[in-house]
């Protein structure tokens, strides 16, 4: 409907998986780079996860676009299938001849067999591809690894290459399918764009579709990454339908008041970044001092007796105002003063969140990551351009990033982290968070120690963080039931101090993750808040390690109902 109205010779904000519009971000680059390695590997699987909507199909188009004229492709779209119609789809998608109606698992394998053999003497190569591969039942994914091994003495015949959200890597990771987790040759995990990406990835589609001037401005696109958090398919649906508006409404770019309505009937609520909350605490306080200047007026004119009348601070706190705004002032009518005119006098409006003036805020990540390294008793001069989690690796830390969180599950872990926000004029900056007490959080801003309440700051972090911590010798990704070694002790043992019990013996059976241990895991898992599921990782190494061992920083202080560290 708006095509010929802007110009674009096609729908720049289409769904559709179409790789002409891929924008090839950073992510996307070493993505695709995987799935190409794994390509030219013998056998076994590829991953590639990511959320919903960030583009794990449209680049899977685009590999298959690279592909050699020599490799045969069978593409599952529809996963959530039983083991024979999931090796029925993939004989349809090879041509693979096969009796109708059979259902027999045995006779599927053998021809898909024989078709791999030909294949290979023919010198070409079979991949299958599985599209949201999270919603295959354990079962067809055990089958799944059982084509692997299909195989000559040299080679194996068959490449798999698997797409799904993250929950697959949960399923993955559960003991009794290791031996396929074990098979996986290349992995990625696909995360959302930035905001200077989703920029970029906006410029590139409208260009695809034949647009060359603006018509999302960067104030737009800051906005639009509040409402999409840089996820490509909501930018895409949010987008389209604020064209529509522009073009109902006359307008030849998207404005502010556009955006917002469109993400509304996108998201089936009002957008929330912060600013209406402001917005209404601005009317509130201009509506109660216009009642209490005619308040006052009246006493006046009826009362011969002093009156004198106080806003409560609360009503206008200078922190709840917009930045050119200024508070209610305090009014006082005395008896037998000479009638004069009330002034108001502005209070200046001190921005709580924004990075101090006199330092670059292109130091801003550096000085972040070297406060919040000196917590863990490190001191390194990092650069703008340092690789940081190198660096802690050299330390013993582990870096791990989230984008699109909340105050929740930066209470679970429990550590200091560095936040990436945003000021009220769209720049970014980064700052470490050092504590978090009741509705107050801390930050260092530059050198500055600044307490700013919770609800300010969410209205500036879009969910962007990034912590250090210490893991367990020899630790992987996750610690579960039948995995051996030095990482499974120090868990057992540091669980016995959080238990207040001694650790029993010393033995080569304290380094298996039993049932026993599975059961204490899912104990303290359930006594703590977090997700009850018998597996260690991340988060509840996190939390065992603040509960057990000294030095660890937290950010919830003892005493404060969470995080009390008992030290051994």
């Amino acid at each position: 409907m708006y095509r010929d109205y802007f110009g674009f010779k096609e729908s720049p904000f289409s769904i559709a998986p179409d790789p002409r519009f891929l924008y090839m971000s950073e992510r996307h680059r070493e993505a695709l780079a995987h799935l190409l390695y794994g390509m030219q590997t013998d056998g076994g699987f590829v991953l590639v996860s990511g959320e919903v909507g960030t583009g794990k199909t449209t680049m899977c188009r685009c590999l298959l676009d690279q592909l050699p004229d020599n490799v045969d492709v069978a593409f599952i779209l529809n996963p959530r299938v039983t083991t024979s119609e999931l090796l029925a789809s993939i004989c349809d998608e090879f041509g693979i001849k096969y009796p109708p109606g059979n259902r027999s698992i045995k006779l599927f394998v053998d021809r898909i067999n024989v078709f791999l053999l030909d294949t290979h003497a023919r010198g070409r190569r079979a991949v299958v591809i599985i599209d949201e591969a999270q919603n295959l039942h354990s079962t067809v994914l055990e089958q799944v690894r059982l084509l692997t091994n299909l195989e000559t003495s040299e080679r194996k015949l068959l490449q798999i290459i698997m797409l799904g959200q993250p929950e697959l890597l949960k399923i993955l990771a559960r003991p009794e399918l290791r031996q396929l987790g074990q098979r996986i040759t290349a992995r990625y995990h696909l995360e959302a764009l930035s905001r200077k990406e989703l920029g970029s990835y906006i410029s590139h589609r409208l260009a695809v579709a034949g647009m060359r001037r603006e018509i999302f401005s960067p104030a737009i696109i800051r906005r639009l990454y509040r409402l999409s958090g840089g996820i490509p398919r909501l930018t895409n649906v949010i987008c389209d339908r604020a064209l529509l508006g522009a073009y109902v409404q006359g307008h030849t770019s998207v404005t502010r008041r556009t955006i917002a309505k469109a993400a509304r009937e996108v998201l089936g609520h009002a957008p929330v970044d912060g600013r209406p909350r402001r917005l209404t605490s601005w009317l509130v306080a201009g509506s109660v001092g216009l009642l209490v200047g005619v308040f006052v007026f009246a006493m006046d004119f009826f009362q011969p007796s002093s009156v004198v009348v106080e806003i409560p601070a609360e009503v206008a706190r200078p922190e709840q105002l917009p930045e050119n705004s200024v508070p209610a002032p305090e009014v006082v009518a005395e008896q037998d003063a000479p009638a004069q005119e009330i002034v108001p006098v502005a209070t200046p409006v001190v921005a709580l969140l924004a990075w101090p003036a006199t330092v670059p805020v292109s130091q801003s990540r550096a000085m972040a990551f070297r406060a919040v390294m000196a917590r863990w008793g490190s001191d390194y001069a990092f650069s703008d351009h340092d690789d940081i989690c190198q660096h802690a690796r050299r330390y013993g830390l582990e870096c791990l990033f989230r984008r699109g969180s909340s105050l929740d599950s930066l209470r679970q872990f429990n550590v200091p982290a560095v936040l990436r926000l945003t000021d009220d004029q769209g720049q970014d900056f980064y700052a470490p968070l050092i504590e978090l007490r009741g509705e107050a959080a801390t930050l260092l801003l530059g050198q500055e120690r600044r307490e700013v309440s919770l609800d300010d700051l969410r209205t500036h972090w879009s969910g962007d963080f990034t912590l250090l911590w210490r893991p367990p010798p020899d630790y992987q990704v996750e610690l579960t039931e039948g995995v051996r070694g030095d990482a499974v002790k120090w868990l057992r043992e540091r669980l016995a101090v959080v238990r207040n019990r001694p650790v029993s013996g010393a033995d080569n059976r304290h380094l298996v993750f039993d049932a026993s241990l599975k059961q204490q895991v899912h104990a303290f898992q359930a006594a703590h808040g977090l997700k009850a599921d018998g597996i260690a990782g991340p988060q509840t190494l996190m939390r065992v390690s603040a509960l057990a061992e000294q030095g660890t920083p937290v950010l919830i202080a003892p005493g404060q109902g969470e995080g009390d560290v008992i030290h051994p």
